[in-house]
């Protein structure tokens, strides 16, 4: 059998951590081949964001086509979609070329709970976008975002779920943003709720875990597998990558998960404090 193709479609993160970095470093770690369609360059690095530089939509339409046109892709995977035109790209291409697994990591917020798109990018992704997904997975700020409220906390995980789900996609509304002791994420699909929880991990090096987490998602989906087992894995990898997270020491801000914890033995050099 042929090795699943899997295509990020997504910003770019310099300093490796996020974005199209994160999301090819996940697929090459479980088992898939990666292609990247850029959708903005941003001046990064663990300590923050600098500044960004938006790709048209018609030169991401552009860069989508021909890998479709060649390449055998099994699931597409978003992250930062800059504003409506670029939405509107990838609809269509994944109407057009009938993609079987489409998973849409919404990144709207900053960690700093700053908006990083405006309000039609989000209508834009919210009716367009969302009604070919295959499973959205915001954390709380992105999810009252898609929703149009003001706040969703851990309490109101299951029902903004539910509302999300109702727009087309099944959803994971993710706990991460919580502070209780679990890392609690909620799926509702078409044949009702599921919670995965887990220790929370503490440590401060966080920086990619969503695009990551949606990334494992896209690859078990390319696999074969069913979107709750692929969920389930993609939890237990992120869960691990935390886990090994503090033995990289990449930057003087939040660091990087470790992506290929399961390969790279621990560090063993002197480290300045």
């Amino acid at each position: 059998m042929a090795t699943p193709t899997v295509i990020t479609v997504a910003g770019s993160d310099p300093s490796g951590g996020a974005g199209i970095q994160a999301d090819l470093k996940t697929f090459s770690a479980l088992g898939a081949y990666g292609g990247a369609v850029i959708t903005a360059l941003t001046a990064q690095n663990t300590r923050g964001v600098s500044g960004v530089f938006p790709v048209p939509g018609a030169f991401v339409a552009e860069q989508l086509a021909p890998l479709f046109e060649d390449l055998d892709v099994r699931a597409v995977k978003t992250g930062m979609l800059g504003g409506p035109d670029v939405v509107e790209a990838v609809a269509d291409a994944v109407v057009r070329y009938a993609v079987p697994n489409v998973v849409v990591d919404p990144v709207m917020v900053a960690t700093s709970g700053d908006r990083l798109v405006d309000d039609a990018t989000v209508e834009a992704i919210r009716d367009r976008l969302l009604p070919l997904a295959t499973v959205v997975t915001p954390n709380l700020p992105e999810t009252a975002t898609l929703l149009g409220r003001a706040t969703v906390t851990p309490d109101d995980q299951a029902a903004a779920a539910a509302d999300l789900h109702a727009l087309g996609p099944a959803a994971v509304v993710k706990g991460g943003h919580g502070d209780g002791p679990d890392a609690v994420d909620v799926l509702v699909d078409d044949d009702g709720t599921v919670e995965l929880r887990v220790p929370r991990v503490r440590t401060a090096n966080t920086h990619g875990t969503g695009c990551t987490f949606s990334s494992a998602i896209a690859v078990g989906l390319a696999h074969g597998r069913s979107l709750r087992d692929a969920v389930a894995d993609a939890k237990a990898y992120l869960t691990e990558a935390l886990r090994a997270a503090d033995q990289l020491h990449v930057g003087g801000g939040h660091g990087p998960v470790h992506h290929f914890h399961a390969w790279w033995a621990p560090a063993t050099t002197e480290v300045d404090a």
